[in-house]
């Protein structure tokens, strides 16, 4: 009788499909944490532009009134109920800078983020008044109802003349 050799048939081994699973996994996780990071960061900047949208709208209304000392923007709050936005008085806001008297503090709610606002002016010199809008929010995005959780701030100072 004649023995006959034994043919290795072209398979994986097991060792190959490992390292293959292994590699596999490295790209998925990888891919992951890629749209989640992306994800992450386009949320932020969406945060970051509203309270620039903010800031630019306080400022510009502000600016465009007739008496700066009696600007009050809940009136920019309307009654439509398909409306996100929401001005509303706040005890707590962003400090006010340095030589600038604080006219008031917001609470501006946009797309479910609570932004805080602080408006102050300052009498640059006889005819001209620098009005700063300091708006800050919590980058995570919670709906907390305090001040105390913002880490992000976004400042605008514009000058009118009395």
């Amino acid at each position: 009788m004649i023995a006959k050799k034994s043919k290795f048939n072209s398979a994986f081994t097991l060792i190959e499909v490992m390292i293959a699973i292994l590699i596999l996994s490295v790209a998925v996780i990888g891919t992951s944490g890629y749209r989640y990071h992306a994800a992450l960061d386009a949320r932020k900047a969406a945060m970051q532009r509203n309270a620039a949208r903010i800031g630019l709208l306080f400022c510009e209304t502000w600016r465009d009134g007739s008496d700066p000392n009696a600007f009050d923007p809940t009136q920019l709050t309307t009654s439509d109920p398909n409306s996100t936005l929401l001005i509303e008085t706040a005890d707590q806001g962003p400090a006010v800078p340095e030589g600038f008297t604080l006219l008031e503090t917001y609470r501006t709610t946009l797309d479910s983020v609570n932004y805080y606002t602080t408006l102050s002016w300052n009498d640059v010199s006889p005819g001209l008044r620098a009005l700063n809008v300091s708006v800050a929010w919590d980058q995570r995005g919670s709906e907390a109802d305090g001040f105390t959780e913002v880490d992000k701030t976004f400042k605008l100072t514009s000058y009118i003349t009395n």
